[in-house]
């Protein structure tokens, strides 16, 4: 039951990974998008809370998690091969001060796998790491269409990481992440005559960045039990900062617009000599990120902690995206609250005593100032951990309520809801034969 469960999920998540847009968000206009990848679907149903780590989950956010203690389960041999695939759905009501609208995207979350190798452990997969999706207009005060804004695109992630345990305990780990992809943006500007009748010809500007280059994520993990019950545990990564590669595109389009059915047919098409302006190929820094966080629980039973993340964002730039005069980024942060809740772990009674009950809540600084206002997210999660198969593997579903901007400042009010849905399935390949 099991394989074939993991075969659907890849046979979806290959469809999603080749035509998705992965947001919806108005916001993912600016930069090279939204943030698309904030952890797994047992992250984000926490808060997005990373710093827990144990044996038979995939944590991707901490490298050092690729090394963990052996289950007692398997008569302490080995721990077991960890496979963990999520994709998600996100539902959008756009809010300014006069109107309001709906949107919505399905999309591929992360595809990862990490194999024990004693006191070593290393882990690969693939995620998108941000979002562009966006369709927006803007009219005058008669309500006419004066430019169209379209984009789609984003950043892929494809990783390594080796993680190694010191001491029991203590890990570290370093992810290798190649990052790939592209954004691609337009934007029409919509001339009338004198009496208000759009010209049989619009222009048409369009620009593309096929994005590029290496970056490293370093982790550790420290867990210690204060007592027979109580374990603390603590967690630090540094995402170090790297360029990526932009090769870019611009070109200027007359079009003919068919307003009853928004199709553009190209009448002439220029492309702008970008290398002799120097802009050929740009660099774009993808800046550093440091996350830190504290936590308390009783294994197996019960965890609640607080993780703050810092991203210099500030530093992100590249003048073929240029966001506008109105936008500018600064740095931003993080603070998430989260915990989970096991019943009992191993009842053979009950099946929900087995299941794990998760919560928490976040608040961000995206970092993005618009007209001088602050965009900031605000979100409550919740989720469950139901058991399938052998060996601890289980269906996680998660869900997220919050909202994203406000409509000061002519600003949009993004309220969301998130629905993340991931299997994380454990086996073991490796054992010693116990009879000959």
């Amino acid at each position: 039951m099991i394989k074939k469960l993991v075969l659907v999920f890849i046979a979806i998540f290959a469809i999603q990974l080749y035509a998705q847009e992965g947001t919806a968000s108005l916001y993912s206009f600016y930069g090279i998008g939204s943030q698309k990848f904030k952890g797994t679907a047992e992250n984000r149903s926490m808060g997005g809370l990373s710093i827990y780590t144990d044996s038979i989950h995939v944590n991707l956010r901490n490298p050092a998690s690729y090394a963990t203690p052996n289950l007692t389960y398997f008569n302490n041999e080995s721990r077991p091969i960890k496979f963990s695939v999520g994709s998600s759905y996100s539902s959008l009501n756009l809010k300014s001060t006069n109107n309001t609208d709906n949107a919505s995207a399905v999309s591929f979350d992360y595809l990862a796998m990490s194999i024990p190798m004693g006191k070593f452990g290393f882990g690969f997969g693939i995620m998108p790491s941000t979002a562009v999706g966006y369709k927006l207009d803007n009219n005058n005060t008669a309500g006419d269409l004066l430019n169209r804004f379209q984009g789609e695109g984003g950043l892929n992630k494809a990783f390594l990481g080796f993680g190694y345990q010191i001491v029991n305990g203590l890990s570290v780990g370093v992810d290798a992440q190649y990052n790939f992809g592209n954004v691609q943006n337009s934007i029409i500007e919509f001339v009338y005559d004198d009496d208000d009748v759009p010209l049989q010809y619009q222009s048409k500007e369009t620009n593309r960045a096929d994005l590029s280059g290496l970056n490293f994520n370093l982790g550790l993990s420290y867990k210690q039990m204060l007592n027979e019950k109580l374990e603390i545990v603590s967690g630090v990564t540094y995402s170090i900062e790297s360029k990526l590669s932009s090769k870019n595109e611009r070109s200027y389009s007359t079009i003919l617009y068919d307003r009853s059915t928004g199709d553009e047919f190209v009448y002439s098409n220029l492309d702008v000599d970008l290398e002799a302006l120097g802009l050929k190929e740009t660099d774009l820094i993808l800046p550093s990120k440091v996350s830190v966080g504290l936590g308390v629980g009783q294994p197996r039973k019960w965890f609640v902690g607080t993780e703050y993340l810092f991203q210099n964002t500030s530093n992100l730039k590249n003048v073929i995206l240029s966001s506008g005069n109105n936008a500018t980024f600064k740095d931003a942060s993080t603070i998430s609250f989260g915990g989970f809740y096991i019943p009992e772990y191993n009842s053979f009674t009950s099946y929900f005593k087995r299941v794990v009950y998760r919560g928490g809540v976040y608040v961000e600084d995206t970092g993005l100032t618009i007209n001088n206002e602050d965009v900031k997210e605000f979100g409550m999660s919740f989720g469950v951990g139901l058991p399938v198969g052998d060996v601890f593997s289980n269906v996680n579903i998660g869900l997220e309520i919050g909202k994203r901007g406000s409509t000061n400042s002519n600003l949009i009010q993004e309220n969301f809801i998130n629905l993340q849905l991931s299997l994380s399935l454990n086996d073991k390949w490796f054992g010693k034969h116990k009879y000959d």
